[in-house]
């Protein structure tokens, strides 16, 4: 699996932790090990002109997916086809903002919006109430069980709070 993370943002990132949430999410979704990812994180400016240029939207948002290849998840046993996922880009001045709101981590929110972009590229969607509901609940079994599984590290969730 090709992830590649990058920050062109100003706020620090750990590039390695993004990374290795996608390939865990790419993994539990049974995407192809070839398949190729992107998440980038910008400033608000960047992100005000790619929500008003792609979707018509006036501001920054927290996150927009830009999907490729149509990659779907794959099965137990059978990945999906391989090819270019696409990109997921996240603004973390809006991520801090709705974090605080939240009342979790800057961190936490990131990783959250990560999740659900890389959930758009695999085609879920939240428009209808049932695709909500089903969505949100991947969405936060994947994300619990990421964090559940990683090492602990004094002040990780702190960062960017």
């Amino acid at each position: 699996m090709s992830t590649e993370v990058a920050n062109e943002s100003s706020h620090a990132v750990d590039e390695s932790e993004f990374a290795a949430l996608a390939t865990f999410v790419l993994d539990e979704m049974h995407v192809h090990p070839q398949a190729e990812l992107e998440v980038r994180f910008v400033d608000a400016e960047v992100m005000t002109e790619l929500n008003e240029r792609w979707m018509d939207a006036t501001g920054a948002t927290d996150v927009l997916a830009f999907p490729m290849d149509e990659l779907r998840p794959g099965s137990p046993g059978t990945p999906s086809s391989e090819g270019i996922l696409g990109s997921v880009v996240l603004c973390p001045q809006v991520a801090i903002d709705q974090a605080r709101t939240a009342g979790h981590s800057a961190d936490e929110e990131m990783l959250l919006l990560t999740t659900h972009g890389i959930l758009h590229l695999l085609g879920y969607d939240h428009a209808e109430p049932e695709e909500e509901k089903e969505m949100f609940a991947l969405q936060r079994r994947l994300l619990l069980t990421f964090l559940g599984s990683r090492p602990a590290v004094p002040g990780r969730t702190e960062q960017g709070s």
